[in-house]
């Protein structure tokens, strides 16, 4: 070897590991950006529009959603820990039933609640029209609640995200050990007091989580704020935006909603700082079931038919009556066929590349190709930002990826190649993919949980390098994590109506945001088929959900 080509540094070779590595960093590089281009765009500063926003905007609209926050976050635990106490310890006529449909309500998104509730309670609507026939009344004679206020918003968003606390309570309960709540009854305390003194702190971690979630989903919606007049920071951001066109302003609400959501994280672990109590031996004799008086029961079913009744068979009911009647009239436009095929589109593409990019982080990981799962934790950041917040985010680097390109074209083609991304449907796959990665990351990570790395080791010592590990090995077990993480991406991606809000292109319509045009009309009715399919397609992933997470025992 000559001395020239011994000095010469050798580069090194593309293997499979360093490929996935990239990958996984770019994964985070992607999420991280919005965040990073946020902060630099509010740091630009607002000009006059600060003063405004700060005086006049700000503290009034963190005011309600600070309100929202607590009205849902109270409402939905006591509803969801309650039911879940009834369903878990006690036999009541319909128990069976209800341990299924107390999940139904999560099928229909807030924006769809909040837009049947508004014209079912319409004075001119179907349930006060109802009620005058049935009694007799005349208009002035019947006074309902007024749905388009805090107070109303507050439980239209609970009956809706009650099913998070109550499938993690439900949970906590049928694992609680029996011989802890037996002990207590030995020593005198009735069934209240067991719940309160045992039951309840061994639980109240789970609760967190489940009220966490909600609250996540509370602060993430536009549609219900607006149409029950709720002045929040997520529809501050979107008007900042949109009809003061100031950018600036709009990233400097979103850090102050970036706060609040760091702040709501930081209430879920401080939940969960105890969690190992609730795992205290006898796992294997869950509580036994108690029988309820005729009394009893009879409340205990009137408790959880109230949730199931208002939170989906009124409104999926008021949906489906609406649809049918537009369907009967005018037939099916294709333009709502056309908004179907564009939002099942744009759902699939996004869940393909989030099912790929998720992959590659947790492949990174599981191969040594990352040594830590920092990884993992912030490229599941996105889901814990709220949709508006994401795009607001993502329009200065896209813009600036835009701008380059253009500027690179102009230079050596003399052509400008215009908006590439920021003025296509790029922009929007790239939020959907951002804030929906986590649910792939944690289905996947879950999912290797069962994979043992003693099959790892075996296939290595057959000579099967990583990438067919993963090919012939990792894949096939992964399937089913892979299939519910695909449906579950896939339905969000339908439901999501900030991001798509904001960042679709002109002229192109989804389901969500033909439901928000005709709420922001007033024109119901024409909505109402677009509704329901969102909730018929948001049923699937639910009915699983309730399948897996009945108890083998009971």
């Amino acid at each position: 070897m000559s001395l020239a080509a011994s000095l010469t540094p050798r580069r090194a070779p593309i293997t499979g590991s360093r490929i996935v590595r990239a990958a996984a960093g770019a994964v985070v590089l992607l999420v991280l950006l919005p965040l990073l281009a946020l902060s630099w765009t509010a740091l630009q500063g607002s000009g006059d529009l600060w003063p405004h926003l700060i005086a006049n905007v700000i503290p009034h609209a963190l005011f309600e959603t600070t309100l929202l926050v607590l009205g849902v976050g109270a409402f939905v635990a006591i509803i969801g820990t309650g039911t879940a106490w009834l369903v878990a310890v006690c036999r009541f006529p319909g128990r069976g039933v209800f341990e299924w449909a107390l999940l139904l309500p999560l099928a229909i998104p807030t924006y769809i609640q909040a837009f049947v509730y508004v014209d079912a309670v319409h004075p001119l609507g179907p349930i006060p029209t109802l009620i005058r026939t049935s009694f007799g009344l005349r208009p002035r004679d019947l006074w309902l609640p007024e749905v388009r206020s805090l107070p109303g918003c507050i439980i239209l968003l609970g009956l809706v995200l009650y099913p998070y606390v109550y499938l993690s309570a439900r949970a906590a309960f049928l694992v609680q050990t029996a011989s802890v709540l037996d002990a207590a009854r030995t020593l005198g305390a009735g069934a209240g007091e067991a719940f309160f003194r045992i039951a309840l702190p061994l639980a109240r971690p789970a609760i967190a989580v489940g009220v966490t979630l909600a609250l996540m989903e509370t602060v993430n919606d536009v549609g219900a704020s607006e149409f029950l007049g709720v002045q929040t920071l997520t529809l501050s951001i979107y008007s900042t935006w949109l009809n003061r066109s100031s950018l600036p302003g709009a990233a400097q609400i979103a850090l102050c909603m970036l706060a609040l959501m760091f702040a709501l994280v930081m209430l879920e672990r401080w939940g969960r700082r105890h969690q190992r109590t609730g795992n205290i031996g006898d796992r294997a004799r869950p509580p036994a079931r108690r029988s309820l008086s005729a009394g009893a029961g009879a409340l205990a079913f009137l408790a959880c038919l109230l949730p199931v009744l208002l939170g989906f068979v009124l409104p999926a009911g008021h949906l489906a009556l609406a649809a049918w009647k537009r369907i009967s009239f005018h037939g099916v436009s294709q333009t709502i066929l056309t908004e179907t095929a564009n939002t099942a589109l744009f759902a699939a593409l996004g869940t393909v590349l989030a099912l790929l990019l998720g992959f590659a982080v947790v492949v990174a990981l599981r191969t040594g190709a990352l040594r830590s799962a920092l990884a993992l934790r912030l490229a599941s950041l996105g889901y814990a930002v709220p949709g508006t917040v994401l795009a607001v985010g993502l329009l200065v680097p896209l813009a600036g990826f835009d701008n380059f390109v253009s500027g690179l074209s102009q230079q050596f083609t003399g052509v400008s190649t215009g908006l590439l991304l920021s003025g296509s449907g790029a922009a929007l796959i790239i939020a959907y993919v951002i804030r929906f990665l986590a649910i792939p990351i944690g289905g996947l990570e879950a999912g290797y949980g069962k994979v043992g790395t003693t099959l790892d080791m075996a296939a290595r010592s057959l000579g099967e390098k990583p990438g067919g590990v993963v090919r012939l090995v990792h894949l096939p077990m992964l399937r089913p994590a892979l299939g519910g993480a695909a449906l579950l991406v896939f339905v969000d991606c339908m439901k999501e109506l900030p991001a798509t809000l904001m960042l679709r292109p002109l002229n192109f319509e989804t389901l969500a945001s033909h439901v928000y045009a005709e709420a922001a009309r007033g024109t119901y009715e024409d909505g109402a088929l677009a509704a329901l399919l969102i909730v018929l397609v948001g049923l699937v992933p639910v009915i699983l959900l309730a399948r897996l997470s009945r108890p083998r025992q009971g």
